[in-house]
């Protein structure tokens, strides 16, 4: 069974730094991609932030320079590094992951980061940049 769990949200303020933790499930030998995706009421869920098995990573264009996406294999743990957080960060953070995928070109990877392409997601973790 694939659990993601997500933590590290909280109440922050503007220009801090904050990073996010989500564990995920592995299946020996199985390639996967793990994202990172942000959603406020009344909108779409937005890609943030990718990584596949071999570490291929790939950020939204909007966030590049601000987002960092690691992961430790050897504990199954995924990280969102956020620096120089805005308002506009205001969000519910969800972590998600689909099996058997991997990111073949810079292009697929753009591709993936978006939230139809995951079918597995944790539950979320708030995070709230205030003024």
């Amino acid at each position: 069974e694939v659990q993601l769990v997500e933590s590290g949200g909280g109440s922050v303020q503007e220009g801090d730094s904050l990073t996010l933790s989500c564990t995920f499930s592995t299946y020996a030998n199985m390639r996967y991609i793990l994202g990172w995706f942000r959603q406020v009421p009344g909108k779409e869920r937005e890609g943030v932030a990718a990584i596949d098995r071999a570490d291929r990573t790939v950020v939204a264009d909007s966030l590049k320079g601000r987002v960092t996406i690691s992961k430790n294999n050897a504990n199954n743990t995924l990280w969102l590094q956020i620096n120089s957080l805005k308002p506009e960060d205001t969000a519910m953070y969800y972590c998600a992951q689909e099996m058997g995928s991997e990111f073949y070109s810079d292009d697929d990877a753009r591709r993936k980061l978006a939230a139809g392409m995951y079918a597995y997601w944790g539950r979320g973790t708030q995070v709230t940049v205030s003024s």
